[in-house]
C-alpha cells in the first residue's frame, strides 16, 4: 500500500456518519433525515448543504472539535497516510459559539493526539468563506496571521466560487502572505476555467483547490504546468457533484500528462462516498497509476505541503523508506 498525503479536506465535512450519529445522541438531535444505513442522504447541492450544516452543528465544544480532528487523522493514518492538511473555518467556530482561537486550539489538540498515536503529521489551513464577503475573508486572514498556533501553516478561501470578483479578496491573501503562510484558493470547481485564470492573475497561489476546470483551456493548462502551481484534485467529489460523468471523463490523467502537478484528495469524504484511500484506489483503477506513480503523487503533495523544511525532509525520507 503506497504512502499517502492529503492537502484538501474540510474538517467539518470529514466527520463520519458514525461519529455524527454519536454526536447527535450526545445532544439529543435526530439524525435520521440526514443519515440512513451508515451514509449521508442528499440528492442535490441544497440537500448536501443541509446535511453538512446539520452534521457541522453537532460539533459545539472544544472537546468535540478535538475529537473530530483526532478521529479523522487517525483514520487517515490507518489507511497509510503520513501527512494531512485540514481546512478549518473560523466562521464555523462562531456558529458553535467558540472563539476562533479556542476552535484552532481544540483542533490542534486533536491533531497532536493523532500524531502521538499514529505518527501522522498534520497542519491546519485557515479558510475564509467567499460568499460571506470580503470583510469576513479578511477577518479570517487576520486571524490566521496572528493566531500563532504552530500547526496553522496556510490560508485559503472556499465557498461559492461564482460569488464576487476574486480581485476584491487580494488584501486578505496579502495579509496571510505577509505573515509567512502558504497560499491556496478554491477555483475551477463549480466555476469554469476563467476562475482559475483569475486566481492565478490576482492571488498568485502556490496551490489551487480543485482547478480541474482548467482543462477547458489548453493555454491555461500550459500556464499551470509552467508555473508549477499544484492542483488539489478531488475526483470523487467532482463526480459526486456532477462536474464530470465518471472517472473516465475526469481530467486528472490529462492534466498530469500535460505536466501539471496533481495531487489526490477527498474534500468532504463521507458525503461523496469516498476516502483518501478510495481516491488512490480509483486513481490506480481508472487513471492507470502504478504504485510508483501513486508514490510520485504523494511526493508532489509533500513537496507542496505548507510545512517547514525540516518536517518536509522527514516526510520525504519516510516516503522514500516505504518505497525501498
Amino acid at each position: 500500500m503506497p504512502s499517502k498525503a492529503e492537502l484538501h479536506c474540510h474538517i467539518e465535512g470529514a466527520a463520519s456518519p458514525e461519529l455524527v450519529e454519536r454526536q447527535a445522541r450526545k445532544y439529543g438531535e435526530d439524525p435520521s433525515p440526514f443519515i440512513r444505513g451508515g451514509a449521508f442522504l442528499w440528492h442535490d447541492f441544497t440537500s448536501f448543504l443541509a446535511a453538512y450544516d446539520f452534521a457541522a452543528g453537532l460539533f459545539r465544544s472544544e472537546d468535540d472539535y478535538a475529537l473530530l480532528a483526532e478521529h479523522y487523522l487517525t483514520s487517515l493514518a490507518r489507511d497509510g497516510a503520513i501527512y494531512s492538511e485540514i481546512f478549518v473555518s473560523p466562521d464555523h467556530a462562531a456558529k458553535a459559539g467558540l472563539s476562533p482561537q479556542a476552535y484552532a486550539e481544540a483542533l490542534g489538540h486533536g491533531i497532536s493526539r493523532a500524531m502521538a498515536k499514529t505518527g501522522i503529521e498534520g497542519r491546519m489551513i485557515v479558510t475564509g468563506v467567499r460568499h460571506l464577503g470580503v470583510g469576513a475573508v479578511e477577518q479570517a486572514a487576520r486571524f490566521a496571521a496572528r493566531c500563532g498556533h504552530p500547526l496553522v501553516s496556510g490560508f485559503g478561501m472556499a465557498g461559492e466560487e461564482r460569488f464576487g470578483d476574486i480581485e476584491d479578496y487580494v488584501r486578505a491573501f496579502e495579509i496571510a502572505r505577509e505573515a509567512g503562510l502558504g497560499i491556496t484558493v478554491h477555483a475551477g470547481e463549480l466555476a469554469g476555467w476563467e476562475s482559475v485564470a483569475a486566481a492565478l492573475d490576482h492571488i498568485r497561489p502556490a496551490r489551487i483547490g480543485h482547478g480541474v476546470r482548467a482543462i477547458e483551456n489548453p493555454d491555461l493548462v500550459r500556464r499551470i504546468a509552467d508555473r508549477g502551481v499544484v492542483l488539489e484534485c478531488c475526483p470523487g467529489s467532482n463526480i459526486a457533484l456532477g462536474l464530470f460523468p465518471d472517472f473516465a471523463g475526469h481530467p486528472f490523467a490529462a492534466l498530469k500528462a500535460a505536466g501539471c502537478k496533481v495531487t489526490l484528495n477527498s474534500d468532504d469524504p463521507p458525503y461523496f462516498g469516498t476516502s483518501l484511500k478510495h481516491e488512490y484506489d480509483m486513481a490506480a483503477q481508472h487513471f492507470g497509476l502504478s504504485e510508483k506513480a501513486l508514490a510520485a503523487v504523494t511526493r508532489t503533495a509533500i513537496e507542496a505541503a505548507f510545512v517547514d523544511r525540516r518536517t518536509k525532509a522527514a516526510l520525504l525520507a519516510r516516503l522514500d523508506a516505504k518505497g525501498r
